[in-house]
């Protein structure tokens, strides 16, 4: 290995994400790996901020697809184009939709709970 290059439990061990995930985001063309001699998979010194950079955009609701589509837009300046802040605002937009859904389907499950939270007098001793 050459200096500042790490196998994927330090990579795993540096940024937090998981063994799993790391080989998740490589299979999925998020991270690049060099192999050892033996095979093993060895990181650049930057892929502790590629690693960051893709767990937040995870956190920020994006899938591996769409972060896979917006990625080098974020990652090189360089090609940055008008497309990045449009493909960010739709993904924003399906997030607040998302929301708006699921604060409906939260109001109907209300309705529900009050309408068998509710004893008849009848049934009252």
């Amino acid at each position: 290995m050459r200096i500042g290059e790490m196998r994927i439990g330090e990579l795993s061990d540096r940024t937090g994400a998981s063994v799993r995930s790391i080989r998740y985001y490589e299979r999925q063309g998020l991270l690049g790996a060099d192999r050892s001699s033996s095979g093993q998979r060895v990181f650049r010194p930057d892929a502790v901020q590629r690693v960051e950079l893709i767990r937040r955009l995870l956190d920020a609701g994006l899938n591996s697809r769409s972060i896979a589509d917006v990625l080098p837009c974020i990652t090189d300046p360089s090609i940055r184009t008008p497309y990045l802040a449009l493909r960010l605002g739709q993904e924003r937009a399906r997030i607040l939709a998302e929301i708006d859904q699921l604060s409906r389907t939260a109001e109907a499950l209300d309705e529900v709970i009050d309408e068998i939270s509710v004893v008849p007098d009848h049934d009252r001793s």
